[in-house]
């Protein structure tokens, strides 16, 4: 099974999916807890509801692999992205809720996670920095696109309701200050969803790690809260209610391209 698949397209813009992915091995599932099989921690339907992205000239990037598997958006030697604050980790053993991924005893040792990294997370990297690397080069300057979403509560990362889109980088360090304010315009010259800029999700390893405008790279995570396009419960996409929110993300996507 491939570990990703790779849309390459004609504009200086890279949509990145790094928790789209559902699939989990059956040795792997067989170990999980019955509850943790439905991956509930998926960034769910994002590459649906990124598919209009295409007719901009977007490349998408899409895993194949479940975040319980190995999370790609978190760096390959485990280390923290928000020290001193609860997070899953490189190979979660636990959901999002708190509650065990693994029966007793059955959590992977260090020499599965570094096969899991070896066959998951490395061609997912190379692929994002090798497909960067092409259109860095074809057009002089590139914007990579984190794609997220989450639940609009989960009690074990943060407090209350999650604002409906949630714009990290890194604090202003991965991507262009010009950039940034055009986004934070267009959210703040809107108002039908809540939203803030570099709050509880500031961007990911990967927006932190490829997000370099000083040579050409800006990165940009986008964490949108699920309730806007999807039923949190069930899983179930809505397209109406997907087609809403794809109005403003759209209008995001066009200002990354024209700048």
């Amino acid at each position: 099974m491939e570990s990703h698949t790779l849309h390459r397209g004609t504009a200086p813009l890279l949509v990145s999916l790094p928790h789209n992915g559902s699939f989990i091995p059956k040795d792997v599932e067989a170990r999980m807890k019955r509850p943790a099989r439905r991956s509930a921690d998926t960034d769910w339907h994002v590459q649906q509801l990124y598919a209009f992205a295409r007719g901009l000239g977007a490349s998408i990037l899409v895993p194949t692999a479940s975040r319980y598997v190995v999370d790609l958006n978190r760096p390959s030697d485990g280390h923290a992205l928000y020290p001193g604050r609860k997070e899953t980790g490189l190979v979660p053993t636990v959901q999002f809720d708190g509650n065990d991924i693994y029966r007793p005893g059955a959590e992977p040792a260090a020499e599965e996670i570094a096969e899991r990294v070896k066959k998951w997370w490395k061609p997912y990297h190379r692929a994002l920095a090798d497909e960067l690397s092409r259109l860095r080069k074809k057009h002089g300057r590139v914007v990579l696109w984190e794609g997220h979403s989450i639940r609009s509560h989960v009690p074990m990362l943060f407090d209350g309701r999650l604002p409906d889109f949630n714009l990290g980088t890194a604090d202003g360090a991965s991507c262009s200050t010009a950039l940034q304010e055009r986004l934070t315009a267009l959210l703040a010259a809107q108002n039908d969803y809540s939203w803030v800029v570099n709050g509880r999700f500031k961007g990911g390893y990967i927006t932190r790690h490829y997000g370099k405008p000083e040579d050409g790279i800006d990165a940009i995570q986008l964490e949108l809260a699920q309730v806007n396009y999807m039923d949190e419960d069930s899983f179930a996409y809505l397209p109406k209610k997907a087609e809403r929110v794809q109005v403003l993300v759209k209008a995001m996507l066009e200002a990354c391209l024209e700048a």
